[in-house]
């Protein structure tokens, strides 16, 4: 049997990391999907039923044409799986929609440093093989509102760990929710390349596209 296809968008219009490169591989060396990565947003002007899931990976501005952000939102609202990783939330503040699939935009980041998340729901792929207190190095986001309430909350980012914080005690760091008939996935992490040659965080990954791409 095939491996389900994933759409893997990179286009940036703002900041672009240069980890993207490493997270291509990464999601490819997961050997569970046949992974297309695109620059292009006409990928998104043709019908997108193929894709088990599209992932947003440290996408940043718009992205996305008009006739593209329509076809995501029908592709998703039908039952498809979207995933956006860290910069994800970085992406078509012009759009709503966007907006509400993702479930937070980022707001602002301290340095990068070395810090814990705290694994809330264990219950999840995504999170079920992390330990309590998972220590990463990463940018630790925080977001213009949370999504606690639109979406269930995986990992929290312990402020205290870490210096420059803005969000206090309720800091979700990933979570997952449904939109329409489809499932989302997002995870702040995965700034820097290294991270993407961690066994944890690429089980993360791997965890909640899996989630977001199953039907």
């Amino acid at each position: 049997m095939a491996a389900p296809a994933l759409l893997v968008h990179t286009r940036t219009t703002d900041y672009r990391h240069d980890s993207i490169p490493a997270g291509v591989a990464a999601l490819r060396g997961l050997g569970a999907f046949d992974v297309e990565a695109t620059e292009d947003p006409a990928a998104f002007e043709g019908p997108l039923d193929r894709y088990a899931a599209v992932v947003f990976l440290s996408t940043s501005g718009e992205v996305l044409t008009p006739p593209g952000r329509e076809r995501l939102r029908s592709y998703v609202e039908a039952g498809g799986g979207f995933a956006g990783v860290h910069a994800a939330a970085c992406t078509e503040y012009g759009w709503p929609y966007y907006g509400e699939l993702l479930g937070a935009r980022f707001d602002r980041h301290p340095a990068l440093q070395p810090g814990r998340a705290l694994v809330e729901d264990h219950d999840h792929p995504a999170t079920r093989h992390l330990p309590p207190v998972w220590h990463v190095t990463d940018e630790w986001y925080d977001f213009r509102a949370g999504p606690r309430g639109r979406a269930r909350v995986l990992l929290r980012a312990d402020e205290s760990s870490y210096d420059g914080g803005g969000m206090g005690d309720d800091h979700p760091l990933a979570w997952c929710r449904d939109q329409g008939e489809g499932r989302v996935f997002y995870t702040a992490l995965g700034h820097t390349p290294e991270i993407y040659a961690d066994p944890d965080f690429r089980a993360h990954l791997l965890g909640g596209i899996t989630w977001a791409a199953a039907r």
